[in-house]
Formats: C-alpha cells, sequence, structure tokens
C-alpha cells in the first residue's frame, strides 16, 4: 500500500489550544504524524511517497471560496492586529443573532468561520492544511489509477471541517476533498466511513443533500462528547440525499465487541450502496489509552477493523484523523492497514 506523506505538516504547530477551562499544549501536534511515519517505516505497508501538486481548484469543488480566501489571509491578519502568537477566536454566532455579514475585523472572522477554542491558526496553516490535501488527492488519484488502496498520513485533521468552517483540530476536509476528486474523476458512487471517536460533522454537512455519496460515521454519542451538537442516529441526510448519511453512536466505555457490532452494520449498509470506491477517514483515537477519549479498543483490535475494511471488496483511500495517545498511534493506525492487506 503506498503512503502518501508531507513534511509540511510541521509547519502547523500551534502553541496551546482552550481545553477544561485552561491553555493547555495543543494534542495536534506534529509528533503524531511523525510517530506514524516511524512506525510506517519499520513494519508499515509501503513506499513513503512525496504528494502531487493539484492546486485549490480541489478545494474549492468542496469549500468555499470566501472560506479559502480566508484561510489564507487569516495569519497575516491577525498577526498585523495582535502580533506573533496563535490565532484563537473570542465569541461566536448565537441563536437570535445572524450570520449574513462576515466581519472586517480578524477577531470577528475568526468566530464567524470557526466552531471551537481548540483549533489555533498560526504562521504555517495554510501550507500545512493545503499539503494535506495534496497528500489525500494523490492517494484518491492513485487508487482511481488501480491501486488496492493509499493511505494519506496528513496533519492537520479533516473531518470536523465543513464546507465553510473550521474547527476541531480541523482546517481542510480531506476525507470529502478526496472523494469528491473520486466523483470527478468518474466513480459513480463513493463511501466514505468515519471511525474516528469523535462525529465527522464537517463531512456530513459537506455531504448532506447529495445521494452520489454515503457517509457513515461510527464515533462517541454526541450528547457526552465533542462536538455535541452533530453525530445523532436521527441525522440522516436531506432532501435528495435523505438515507446517505448514517451515523452509528455509541457509548462511553464502548469495547471492541459493541464496535465490531456497529462496524458491521456500517460494512452492511456500504454492500447495500455499492459504491466504486471507498475513503476512511482513519482515527485512532477509539484506542483505550488515549487521552482525550473514552472508548476502548485495543491495539490488536485496529488490525481487525482493518480486516473487516478489507471485507468489503473495495479500492479504499485512507485518510489520517485523530489519535492523541501519540506512542500508541503508529502502531495502532499501522495495525489497521496490515489488517487491510492481510498483515
Amino acid at each position: 500500500m503506498i503512503v502518501v506523506h508531507s513534511a509540511a505538516h510541521r509547519a502547523q504547530e500551534g502553541r496551546a489550544e482552550l481545553n477544561d477551562g485552561q491553555l493547555v499544549p495543543c494534542y495536534e501536534k506534529p509528533a503524531r504524524a511523525e510517530i506514524v511515519l516511524a512506525r510506517v517505516g519499520a513494519a508499515g505497508p509501503g513506499p513513503v511517497v512525496e504528494p502531487d501538486a493539484h492546486g485549490e481548484a480541489p478545494l474549492a469543488r468542496v469549500h468555499d471560496p470566501a472560506y479559502l480566501a480566508f484561510l489564507k489571509a487569516a495569519w497575516h491578519e491577525w498577526v498585523a492586529e495582535h502580533g506573533d502568537r496563535d490565532a484563537l477566536p473570542l465569541n461566536w454566532v448565537a441563536p437570535g443573532m445572524h450570520r449574513r455579514v462576515v466581519p472586517d475585523s480578524i477577531d470577528g472572522k475568526l468566530g464567524y468561520y470557526s466552531f471551537d477554542a481548540g483549533t489555533p491558526i498560526t504562521a504555517g496553516t495554510w501550507r500545512a492544511a493545503t499539503a494535506g490535501a495534496d497528500c489525500a488527492l494523490t492517494a484518491a488519484a492513485r487508487v482511481a489509477a488501480g491501486e488496492r488502496a493509499a493511505f494519506a498520513l496528513v496533519r492537520p485533521p479533516g473531518h470536523h471541517a465543513g464546507h465553510a468552517f473550521y474547527g476541531g483540530y480541523c482546517f481542510l476536509n480531506n476525507a470529502a476533498i478526496a472523494a469528491q476528486a473520486l466523483r470527478d474523476g468518474g466513480a459513480a458512487r463513493v463511501a466514505v466511513l468515519d471511525v474516528d471517536y469523535h462525529h465527522g460533522n464537517g463531512t456530513q454537512e459537506i455531504f448532506w443533500h447529495r445521494d452520489d455519496v454515503l457517509f457513515l460515521s461510527l464515533h462517541a454519542d454526541p450528547r457526552q462528547e465533542f462536538p455535541y451538537f452533530s453525530g445523532h442516529a436521527d441525522e440522516v441526510g436531506e432532501g435528495p440525499g435523505t438515507g446517505f448519511t448514517v451515523n452509528l453512536p455509541l457509548p462511553w466505555g464502548t469495547d471492541w465487541t459493541a464496535y465490531a457490532a456497529a462496524l458491521a452494520t456500517a460494512t452492511a449498509r456500504i454492500a447495500a450502496f455499492a459504491p466504486d470506491v471507498l475513503v476512511v477517514s482513519l482515527g485512532a483515537d477509539t484506542f483505550v489509552g488515549d487521552p482525550i477519549s473514552r472508548f476502548r479498543l485495543q491495539s490488536d483490535d485496529f488490525r481487525r477493523m482493518g480486516a473487516a475494511l478489507a471485507a468489503a471488496g473495495l479500492p479504499t483511500v485512507f485518510v489520517l484523523e485523530g489519535g492523541y495517545a501519540v506512542d500508541d498511534l503508529g502502531v495502532n493506525v499501522v495495525n489497521v492497514l496490515t489488517g487491510f492487506e492481510g498483515d
């Protein structure tokens, strides 16, 4: 399995995020990708290649061009107003307020386009995010050209980023960008399966009205867990997309037995949809040792997950999402990939 990776991910290195009422070091940090890359080199599925450059056109197939312009300019506008420190929002739109006009102030723009205070914009955000999108697009192109599977080893992650918003450490939705590129390249139907601990609210929003992209997510119940306001089982899509969003929320403490049952439900729905290709948002924060999550999967369970995904029999693009038990992240991610390939 080809692994697509860019060292440009290191350009995104936030100094702090707001968590539990205090500024703490960012959980989403360069060491995450580095530990996965090291594991790929030691026991991984295949060669590591640099991404091809794809420009901004594929990004605009998924994201609002005005939002992309904001991301590109945000750091410079922030520094001009506040100096060289991470850009974090101060306030957000609440019920009774409106979102019709984009503010002129960078502080207003941050609140307009974001949904949390844990996702700092830095000097390297745009560079790292676009490099990640290029990795996902390159992996998708390899699979479209005939590879059975490819893995986009990216950070920052992407599945919380929507058409015109960021948050949850995510700026560009790499999995959605890959899925749209596969559609544009000739795939009639694409399934996106999100196995991250947190609901992929951005991916859901992007494909909410679509019947050509099936979105499925296994995640912690939003009544208990971030992002709280997205991911309930009754969220099924709208209009032409009704029935093409499948949410399988699970309670705190979920172990492999319960997780495997939900995964079997998801793969059965994928089989019924009969897509041409599968995109997997591969988060490994379902691990029992993850510092910000509350599932109980063990390292060997990730190998079982990979085997279950392989049984779908589809060309597959893997895109790295979350996972913050850094020392174990490489083992768990590579276990999925080697499990997919039959070890």
